[in-house]
């Protein structure tokens, strides 16, 4: 891999660290339920990036597959919770 790639993705990753730690902070600290909701959506998407940038690095596909994975799930996960917030259920009877 040639230097300035390598030296993209280590930026990559240390941006993408940071927005997991400033998210972290947000789901911690977050005045209202729906700050922690945009806090988790914000985690799960630069934990998604960060294994993106790994798998680039690595030049394995299973990085991206377990991205995909993460992407599917969060997305689900952030359905969940904004219906829970709106109507205080999940799964209607």
């Amino acid at each position: 891999m040639s230097r300035l790639i390598d030296y993209a993705a280590w930026f990559a990753a240390a941006c993408a660290g940071l927005g997991m730690l400033l998210a972290t902070w947000r789901v911690i600290r977050g005045p209202a339920a729906q700050d922690r909701v945009l806090g988790l959506d914000t985690l799960y998407v630069n934990g998604m990036l960060t294994l993106l940038v790994l798998g680039i690095r690595a030049g394995s596909g299973v990085y991206f597959e377990v991205a995909l994975l993460i992407a599917l799930f969060g997305f689900v996960g952030s359905v969940a919770l904004a219906k829970f917030l709106l109507r205080g259920e999940v799964i209607e009877p």
